[in-house]
């Protein structure tokens, strides 16, 4: 073995924000199953925008460079160019969605004469301004910028197709991982006081989502659709963004507010996932959701909009529940349809438990980042 595959690897990861969602969440556990051996440095695209760093092993060296570049901004020469400066000095590069796209054009622009390391790209899924239509602009803009890729990661089919076509990116460079986590970790019974400032009481159902609480996600439309149903169902909405106000204002509007709970980001979701009755998503676009997936983990009955690969994901048993996007009447009407029928919701639970647990496990999903990762580097395996 070399001098060079010898030392750590230094890994830059590029995120267009580092605040606690799918993508984020992902990286960290990639990161914490590499272990310390492997050395990294974090830019977020949107300066103090980094929650998902408190799920980051403790036992890890990261780096968080307070000189890089701005990733957002008029892609000119001369910003491009700095931002392929201080890409110098890795081993490899790691880029995330949009936010990122112009470190990945300075890669391809600067990388031969700047010498600088591999990249991958990795693409999750689209913000609200392409969440009905992709921007023909960007469009051209991705196809020229991952010119020098060394690999772009989706995780579902649907970003794999657009990879493909839409962005005219050569087979061998698109690479579609599935989303995993450790499902076992999901299987544990949950206390009832496991959210914060919140304690489920018997006969309650709670309707509950993951998300971050953004435009995309769509949020008030879930108020919407619970408003109608009993007393007793309640809406559980764990996340964070800019949208809080307008979920709650929402829930005022409609008299629900006593049964909408906001509780802020939590950590740790296998603690708490299990006390949803229901999981429940009413996002305008998604690709391939890790919430949904921990749901699933956690034995949890599934209503959402069938968007990106949503429909897929779900085992055959929950499909009936999965409706047009955009439909808050059938929404309400798939949550409604197992209020009273605990059958129907045991059956429900077992299928997507033994889903998740057969077709997203992180094991998978690890050993296959590892090889990519390593092979990107020249190396036979990462440490």
């Amino acid at each position: 073995m070399s001098a060079e595959q010898a030392a750590p690897p230094r890994i830059l990861h590029l995120h267009s924000t580092f605040a606690s969602g799918g993508k984020e969440r992902r990286a960290v556990r990639l990161m914490n199953a590499f272990g310390p051996k492997v050395h990294h440095a974090i830019v977020s695209g949107v300066p103090g925008q980094t929650s998902a760093a408190a799920e980051i092993s403790r036992a890890l060296k990261v780096a968080w460079p307070k000189d890089f570049p701005p990733l957002q901004g008029r892609p000119t020469p001369g910003r491009l160019k700095r931002i392929a400066e201080a890409m110098r000095g890795y081993d490899l590069v790691l880029t995330y969605n949009w936010g990122a796209m112009d470190a990945v054009m300075a890669s391809t622009l600067f990388g031969e004469a700047f010498g600088l390391p591999p990249l991958i790209h990795h693409e999750d899924g689209f913000n609200e301004d392409e969440q009905r239509r992709l921007k023909p602009a960007r469009n051209l803009y991705r196809r020229i910028a991952l010119g020098r890729a060394r690999g772009l990661v989706v995780p579902s089919e649907t970003l794999e197709e657009i990879a493909l076509t839409t962005w005219a990116q050569p087979i061998g460079r698109v690479r579609r991982i599935a989303n995993g986590i450790d499902t076992e970790a999901f299987a544990k019974a949950p206390r009832a006081d496991a959210l914060p400032g919140l304690v489920k009481r018997p006969g309650e159902f709670w309707v509950g989502t993951l998300a971050g609480l953004r435009p995309v996600k769509n949020l008030s439309a879930l108020v919407r659709a619970v408003a109608p149903l009993p007393e007793f169902c309640q809406l559980v909405i764990v996340g964070e963004g800019p949208e809080r106000e307008a979920i709650r204002a929402e829930a005022e509007r409609l008299g629900i507010e006593h049964r909408v709970h906001l509780v802020g980001h939590v950590q740790a979701p296998e603690r708490f996932v299990a006390l949803f009755d229901l999981f429940a998503l009413s996002s305008h676009s998604e690709q391939f959701p890790i919430s949904l997936v921990e749901a699933m983990a956690a034995g949890r009955p599934v209503a959402a909009y069938d968007v990106g690969d949503v429909a897929g994901m779900v085992a055959t048993e929950n499909r009936p529940l999965i409706v047009p996007p955009g439909d808050e009447d059938a929404l309400s009407r798939a949550i409604g349809s197992l209020l009273y029928d605990t059958e129907a919701r045991a059956a429900l639970r077992r299928a997507n438990r033994a889903r998740a647990r057969e077709e997203f496990d992180e094991k998978t999903m690890i050993a296959a980042y590892r090889r990519l990762y390593a092979s990107a580097m020249g190396r036979p395996t990462l440490p």
